[in-house]
């Protein structure tokens, strides 16, 4: 009995401390969800800006052609998939890599097929151990990531569309609905889509120099690379979502298993207490007999 208490005792002991860790990363998570929320705000005007001035160009230059606005026949396909680094954030790799790996093999026979580009140790990880090629990895990104972070592999990826290595280029990320929710997402990146290069509402009229087209070849790769790196922050500020919403869930836990425990530790040393007694007026009653 004795010994059962002593167990029950060091697992109550055992599951506060785990609750001590969980509840503190919940509140960094917390914290740190806040800054991604508010970078991934600061982050729009120059994307929406961006996107402005190169549907003026698509708009007004009806004969200027480029290959990242055309389409052509899909022989090869390109994946971007973007993940954490750290676990402990509940479902939010696992639903993200298992969409694209379902994906991949629906979409695709042979590896030959498609090439993968991908940030976070967590995806790089998952396909190694699957044996699929990555073109271009990126990993150990800090939890407030710049632009220069991950430049390499966005210019890369870009370059391989420009380049007629692929023929269509896929970003994989959460996207960030609240807190609570984080939605596993696959949007075209390139060919842009007329929904990512159209204007909505009144534009303002630019003129270039020196002409529409050598502006349209330098703003469109750049504006692709924006578009990965909006994702990115979308995807930094999910993953603080899940991670305080899962050691939220974890804190609630150990503490129902902490009440459990000290219910059952109650109730063992209430019946070693009872024991005892017993044997001591079991003793006396043997004695005055």
């Amino acid at each position: 009995m004795a010994k059962g208490m002593r167990e029950l005792k060091a697992k109550i002991r055992s599951t506060r401390n785990t609750m001590q860790i969980t509840k503190a990363m919940e509140l960094v998570a917390a914290s740190r969800l806040r800054r991604a929320q508010e970078a991934a705000t600061a982050a729009r005007p120059y994307a929406d800006k961006l996107k402005e001035v190169v549907a003026s160009i698509a708009a007004g230059s009806k004969d200027v052609k480029h290959p990242m606005l055309q389409t052509r026949p899909i022989k090869r396909t390109g994946y971007l998939v973007i993940t954490s680094d750290r676990g402990l954030a509940g479902g939010y790799n696992a639903n993200l890599l298992r969409n694209v790996l379902n994906t991949i093999r629906n979409r695709h026979s042979s590896p030959d097929e498609y090439v993968l580009f991908v940030i976070g140790r967590k995806g790089r990880d998952f396909f190694r151990r699957r044996g699929m090629a990555i073109a271009k990895e990126v990993t150990g990104l800090p939890d407030s990531p710049v632009f220069a972070d991950i430049k390499a592999i966005a210019q890369e990826a870009v370059k391989g569309f420009e380049d007629g290595l692929y023929d269509e280029l896929y970003l994989c990320y959460n996207q960030f609905i609240n807190a609570i929710t984080q939605r596993p997402v696959e949007r075209q990146l390139l060919p842009l889509v007329s929904e990512n290069v159209s204007a909505a509402g009144p534009t303002t009229t630019y003129q270039y120099e020196p002409s529409a087209e050598e502006v349209l070849n330098t703003l469109l790769p750049k504006y692709a690379e924006t578009l990965i790196f909006s994702a990115l922050l979308d995807a930094k500020a999910s993953e603080f979502g899940a991670r305080m919403t899962a050691m939220g869930n974890a804190t609630k836990n150990a503490q129902k298993m902490i009440q459990t425990l000290t219910l059952h530790y109650n109730r063992a040393r209430q019946a070693a207490i009872t024991q005892e007694i017993s044997e001591i007026v079991g003793g006396a009653n043997a004695l005055m007999g």
